[in-house]
């Protein structure tokens, strides 16, 4: 399976990197997770949009700085090709929800 990060995304982690420092461990654990999961397994996942080229995938990101899963990470699964896209990260306490006007211009251009 491959995995791309948007620009925004790119960028947003870097920033949460140097605030968070076992963000980029966290994150390849959640590769290894959805690697063999891409839907997730139990509450901690959730399909916010599925259309017939991919499914757009809200789920905690637990980060082992912050000692728990304030950490949202919105991400697309495309099933034909087994691709996953990071599209957005945030800290829950700053925000309570994910960029819906993103997603829609993901959608829109995939």
């Amino acid at each position: 399976m491959s995995f791309n990060e948007l620009l925004k995304f790119s960028k947003e982690f870097k920033r949460f990197s140097k605030k968070y420092k076992s963000l980029p461990n966290d994150l390849e654990e959640f590769k290894r997770i959805v690697n063999v999961t891409p839907f997730g397994n139990g509450k901690h996942f959730n399909v916010v949009e599925k259309n017939e080229q991919c499914a757009i995938i809200k789920a905690r990101l637990f980060c082992r700085y912050l000692k728990g899963s304030s950490l949202r990470i919105i991400y697309a699964f495309h099933c034909q090709s087994c691709k996953v896209e990071f599209i957005e990260i945030y800290f829950k306490g700053d925000k309570t929800n994910e960029n819906r006007e993103r997603i829609k211009k993901y959608l829109k251009n995939c």
